[in-house]
């Protein structure tokens, strides 16, 4: 859990106060759980309470102007996979706030652009946007890892 609040968080010390508050809402709301998964419906508060803290702190990083629509190949991050978890963990959080955020929503928790721009209070536009730019930042570092496996 405490890799979920790691993706959406800044600092180690935002992550950390992240991945308290969501315990806290787990032991509060552990009455509210029927059935099902009980690690999804943990997983599920814990990625809820990380988007809440990003929303919160928002204001506090440097953003940029993500209004523009880029369509870009869904197939340009093939070469993660042979990359170590710890090389793509670091390559994302080295991603733009907006950006990384995006993605991990998208292409690590799974949810669509609509969702994420509720989540987040954007447009599904700029969702598409900030995951296309993350994508080609990801292309670019792949790029000046290994320039000819990695190029288009």
């Amino acid at each position: 859990m405490k890799g979920i609040c790691m993706r959406y968080a800044k600092t180690e010390f935002e992550a950390e106060d992240t991945f308290q508050e969501a315990f806290i809402s787990v032991f509060r709301n552990i009455q509210n759980f029927r059935e099902g998964s009980f690690p999804n419906w943990m997983r599920r508060i814990f990625v809820n309470t990380a988007i809440n803290n990003y929303r919160r702190n928002k204001k506090h990083y440097d953003h940029q102007d993500s209004q523009e629509l880029e369509i870009q190949d869904d197939n340009q991050l093939d070469g993660l996979q042979e990359l170590t978890t710890k090389e793509i963990v670091a390559m994302i959080n080295e991603l733009p706030e907006g950006y990384r955020v995006v993605f991990n929503l998208n292409v690590v928790e799974g949810y669509n652009h609509r969702e994420i721009g509720e989540m987040l209070d954007i447009a599904e536009a700029t969702s598409r946007s900030q995951l296309s730019k993350a994508k080609n930042l990801l292309k670019k570092k792949l790029e000046k890892i290994n320039p000819c496996k990695y190029a288009s």
